[in-house]
């Protein structure tokens, strides 16, 4: 199988309860007698998800906050999370990396119930992972909900996180210690027609939002709210790591938190740019994507 799409394909045929969404969405839902549980893992492996030499505090910081910006997506209210930890045969490394997580944990009130640590061969990277439950509404909002019609949106600022020609990322802050919409995405759910986070970068998961909901997507690059100013509108789309919120409201609802329209949603399939009202061709990248 050649990349991620391929195997997640095959996967589908086991993933088959009404609350996987087909695997096609940010996370999973469970519908229980207390309500909707809303339910996410990430993993992060050194050297793919984060660079070996980055500080082992926002590594920690940084693996609670996908997971909580994955919560934030659906409108959840964080409620409990598991780690799987591989030590590293650091100690210090493994203090401070705990150090991290427990920083983003107490900040989102996001408490830590149990999971796993075990050691690895010596020499293998980091992997990490980390899985969250919210509790979210019972119309808690899909990828796969955006109608002709509606409003594109986003939360935030895209490509501040991009990594520039020296190697390192345009603004450290944004890179090393996101900060998931949680608060924002529990304001928006009630309203949006679609929503997921900006992980991958603007143009392939807003083309993952398309693909899902059977529409096409426009989108304005004048418009895109793009920091710092002067990078290239692009290269921030296409750079990944901003876990803003990109989101669909049917016209003329107006969104409850400050957010940016940057688009349309057409009908036809995938996605398209313009500038100054002419069309833009795709880049030959959208954005991030695992290949084996």
């Amino acid at each position: 199988m050649a990349d991620e799409f391929a195997f997640l394909t095959a996967l589908r045929g086991i993933a088959t309860h009404p609350g996987a969404n087909g695997l096609r969405d940010d996370a999973a839902h469970l519908d229980v007698a207390g309500g909707r549980l809303v339910l996410t893992t990430d993993t992060m492996v050194a050297g793919v998800h984060y660079r070996p030499e980055d500080p082992a505090e926002s590594v920690g910081w940084r693996l609670a906050a996908v997971n909580l910006s994955d919560l934030a997506a659906k409108g959840a209210r964080p409620l409990a999370c598991l780690l799987n930890y591989t030590l590293s045969g650091d100690p210090a490394w493994d203090a401070r990396f705990l150090a991290g997580l427990d920083d983003a944990l107490s900040t989102y009130a996001l408490p830590l119930l149990g999971g796993d640590t075990v050691a690895m061969p010596r020499g293998s990277a980091r992997a990490l992972s980390l899985t969250a439950i919210g509790v979210a509404g019972p119309d808690t909002p899909l990828r796969s909900g955006a109608r002709a019609g509606d409003g594109v949106w986003v939360t935030g600022t895209i490509g501040a996180a991009a990594f520039g020609d020296d190697g390192d990322p345009v603004d450290p802050s944004r890179y090393l210690r996101p900060m998931p919409r949680v608060a924002e995405g529990q304001a928006i759910a009630r309203l949006a027609t679609a929503m997921m986070d900006v992980s991958d970068g603007l143009l392939i998961d807003a083309e993952r939002m398309a693909t899902a909901s059977g529409v096409a997507i426009e989108i304005d690059l004048d418009a895109v709210p793009v920091t710092p100013a002067g990078i290239d509108p692009l290269a921030a789309c296409t750079a990944g790591d901003d876990y803003e919120l990109l989101f669909t409201l049917p016209t003329g609802i107006v969104p409850p938190v400050a957010a940016t329209r940057i688009g349309t949603v057409r009908t036809g399939a995938g996605i398209a740019l313009t500038t100054q009202g002419g069309p833009v061709p795709l880049p030959a990248r959208l954005g991030y994507a695992h290949r084996a």
